[in-house]
């Protein structure tokens, strides 16, 4: 049944603003009449609050990350990442509580509006038929929100984290040791504060950044020639040749890259072996394909080449297949040369489409582990290799890689994990903003 409101019952605006900043629910349940809902809201603020000492004690050890306690066995000390995981999800929880303070704070002034509109108060199941109305997107997207948060969002908070402490060998590796907050000590350490450490970092940056535009580019191009022959050439048994084309993309990477290795390998790969049979080169001329710090950097972009193309040739197919064949009939007309129907209708159509996906490829070059490390695992050696374990052939990747398993520099490898993303992510989504497929233009 629905109560009629008097002018007398209704309260003010300001009210009812006010009673709902003060505790949540408690506006529903004085002037509302919305008894079930401001249960519910008042129910959380009351969790909360019993539960607020151990909120409390979570976030100073956050904040101190322990205390060093050498008298005590092991697994007694404090351990310094765990009680930074934990403070950081006690983050979480709390941006969560707030959100639903405000969430209860608009729903009291909604509900206050409805009745300055009707005149009357909502009738008791109002509340279930708007959980399933009104609420429903969000009941429904909130576990994929709380997924997100807790299992994408913390994680990504915990690892930048990471890079303002001194979590490293030998000293602070807990629970033998705390760890400290250093501030920004190791991001001046690997630019500029230690020359050994900076070396490293702008090497490893600009053959990065070398080797994710080169492998882009090679295997985008690789894969529109071999599409555009495959699918305008009077070639027969087509189907045989894609069979074959596709198979470097149908088998793992990590396969691939291994027997690539060995193949290359300069003492007894296949590769050099062949050609001392043949009598091209010597044994004590054999090619360093994998130990010279510039062929091992050829040969990772002409290998992912081999093992990349394939996919922008089925794309640059499917997409191919898009294009009116009447625009290919005018321009027979016209006399256009194969060229010039690739370069004036096949290319700009295909570009228009596949935009977005050489963005996500750049990106995923940067962050393209297996390439690098199942091909030549970063190697050749170089000068400062000893000291910061990256190699000839390494990127970021597979030096955070090292620098966490191998020196156990944890504050390093989140450094470099916090540039990545710095870097990449705003890249990425400017880039992507501005294809016209994004912005659904006109050619």
């Amino acid at each position: 049944m629905i109560a009629t409101a008097s002018a007398a019952e209704i309260p003010s605006r300001t009210k009812v603003l006010v009673t709902s900043l003060l505790f949540m629910g408690l506006a529903h349940l004085l002037y509302l009449k919305q008894y079930i809902k401001g249960i519910f809201f008042a129910s959380i603020e009351v969790l909360f609050f019993i539960f607020l000492p151990r909120i409390w004690e979570k976030i100073v050890g956050m904040i101190t990350l322990g205390d060093p306690q050498p008298n005590l066995p092991i697994r007694e000390r404090d351990h310094s990442m765990f009680m930074l995981i934990d403070g950081i999800m006690i983050l979480a929880v709390i941006l969560i509580f707030v959100m639903l303070y405000y969430l209860s704070v608009k729903s009291a002034l909604s509900g206050w509006q409805e009745i300055q509109i009707n005149g009357k108060f909502p009738d008791k199941g109002s509340f279930f038929s708007e959980i399933g109305d009104k609420a429903f997107p969000v009941a429904g997207l909130m576990p994929a929100i709380l997924l997100v948060l807790f299992f994408v969002i913390v994680p990504l908070v915990f690892s930048a984290c990471v890079a303002f402490t001194n979590y490293s060998a030998p000293k602070n590796i807990p629970p033998n040791n705390t760890v400290d907050w250093v501030g920004l000590d190791n991001f001046r350490a690997l630019f500029g504060g230690d020359a050994i450490w900076t070396g490293a970092m702008g090497r490893v940056a600009a053959w990065t950044l070398i080797w994710a535009t080169l492998a882009t580019i090679t295997c985008y191009a690789g894969g529109i020639i071999m599409a555009v022959v495959l699918q305008e050439s009077r070639i027969r048994l087509k189907t045989v040749f894609r069979s074959i084309f596709i198979l470097p993309y149908a088998v793992p990477t990590v396969v691939s890259m291994l027997i690539w290795q060995n193949l290359l390998n300069g003492s007894f790969g296949t590769v050099n072996r062949t050609l001392i049979a043949l009598g091209l080169i010597t044994k004590d001329t054999v090619i360093p394909w994998l130990s010279d710090p510039k062929m091992a950097r050829f040969m990772c972009i002409a290998i992912n080449l081999w093992a990349g193309f394939p996919y922008f040739m089925l794309l640059t197919m499917g997409t191919m297949t898009s294009i009116n064949k009447d625009q290919y009939e005018a321009a027979d007309i016209d006399g256009a040369s194969p060229i010039q129907r690739f370069r004036f209708i096949t290319l700009p159509q295909v570009l228009y489409q596949t935009m977005p996906l050489i963005i996500m490829s750049f990106t995923f070059n940067i962050n393209n582990f297996g390439a690098i490390f199942f091909l030549t695992g970063g190697n050749p050696i170089v000068a400062d290799s000893t000291i910061t374990s990256a190699r000839g052939t390494d990127i970021m990747v597979t030096w955070i890689y090292k620098l966490t398993i191998t020196l156990l520099k944890y504050n390093y490898a989140s450094v470099l994990a916090v540039c990545i993303f710095v870097i990449l992510a705003p890249f990425a989504i400017y880039n992507f903003r501005r294809t016209k497929s994004f912005k659904e233009g006109e050619l």
